[in-house]
């Protein structure tokens, strides 16, 4: 019994230790990543305010780029409150895209820049957004095949949106499970044997988070805490409705890794 207190010892030494050292380097982490964090909404010029926001995005690549979610993208060009008309044919989308800002951290300011669409890939909610004007600082996207089950992220954005100013908001968040999600079916009539082939196609896996995210974290990159690599991109989070996620949240959270930006961002 005596040799087995100095080994316990010994081993919560250990723990406090590695605890410690990895606190320190999320500590810097958040440091290096929070420049890379911007704001995604639009402006209009007789709305007040002009600008506004709806959810989070990361500049990537040459520090032009911005990755997004499609939904965010959809939500600030006003996509969300038309009817079910596609939006590559109406003029009203086209313009409302045309009014998509960036919005940057100067300080205590906030930068609201002009951004342009660069592709949008619905079936895996991402969006490229390409800056007007000089480079921002970019995040690294890394290898989401790495990632397994039980690992430690932390992801980055703006939850509630303007509601809590435009400050960089940090949550840990560890892979609960990677599991499969497919684009439902519009209705139970539609289900036929072609539709269940698409929707096995379309199947693709994600990330479920134990993190708590909050309306406005959409967007937001999803990274180690060490190196500050992107592994993926919230998404969504498991809530009845929108309020309940806000006064009830699940802290059920999903990303879409990060191979889909890879893919997105190359073209293929």
């Amino acid at each position: 019994m005596r040799l087995l207190n100095p080994l316990l010892a010994l081993l919560v030494l250990c723990c406090l230790v590695a605890g410690r050292a990895e606190a320190a380097d999320l500590v810097q982490t958040i440091a290096a990543i929070k420049p890379a964090i911007v704001g995604v909404g639009s402006y209009q010029a007789m709305r007040s305010p002009a600008v506004s926001f709806v959810g989070t995005g990361f500049v990537v690549g040459d520090g032009l780029t911005v990755v997004t979610n499609a939904h965010v993208v959809a939500a600030a060009s006003g996509e969300e409150r038309k009817d079910s008309k596609d939006s590559k044919d109406s003029k009203d989308s086209k313009d409302s895209k045309d009014n998509l800002r960036v919005l940057v951290a100067r300080g205590a300011n906030v930068e609201a820049r002009e951004a342009a669409l660069l592709v949008m890939d619905r079936l895996h909610d991402l969006a490229l957004l390409r800056l007007s004007g000089a480079p921002e600082p970019a995040l690294r996207v890394g290898d989401s095949d790495s990632a397994r089950e039980g690992q430690m992220l932390a992801f980055t954005g703006f939850p509630l949106t303007a509601i809590l100013g435009f400050h960089p908001v940090t949550h840990r968040a560890m892979i609960s499970a990677i599991t499969v999600v497919a684009t439902p079916a519009p209705n139970a009539r539609s289900l036929d044997a072609k539709a269940i082939v698409q929707l096995q196609r379309s199947a693709y896996p994600v990330f479920q988070l134990d993190g708590t995210a909050y309306p406005g974290f959409s967007g937001s990159p999803l990274y180690d805490p060490e190196s500050g690599v992107v592994l993926g991109v919230i998404n969504k989070v498991l809530n009845a409705t929108k309020e309940s996620a806000i006064s009830a949240p699940s802290g059920i959270t999903y990303a879409i890794p990060a191979k889909f930006v890879q893919q997105l961002m190359t073209g293929r």
